[in-house]
């Protein structure tokens, strides 16, 4: 049930954050290159532009999906009482 409860929160939290790491990278790759990224198909592009510029979104991606997703499970929580997600193993040591 909590899965089914959940799905609105996730989706909404993907497209957000979708759209913070779009505009973060482009920000980002503006300071770096006054011009648009190069794509992987594009003649011409350097490939040290292309790894740095896959590279970058790709860690901004990751970024924003991952707190954006935290976000959404610690407010599930608060309104729920439940955590949608993996429970610690309690044989786990506590990361501090």
């Amino acid at each position: 049930m909590t899965k089914v409860l959940f799905a609105p929160f996730k989706m909404i939290g993907g497209l957000l954050s979708g759209r913070v790491a779009k505009r973060t990278f482009d920000r980002v790759w503006r300071v770096i290159d006054k011009g648009s990224p190069p794509q992987p198909d594009q003649a011409g592009a350097s490939w040290l532009k292309l790894v740095l510029a896959l590279a970058l979104r790709g860690a901004i991606f990751q970024l924003a999906a991952g707190a954006f997703d935290r976000g959404a499970r610690e407010t599930y929580q608060r309104l729920t009482g439940k955590w949608p997600g993996r429970q610690p193993d309690p044989e786990e040591q506590p990361v501090r």
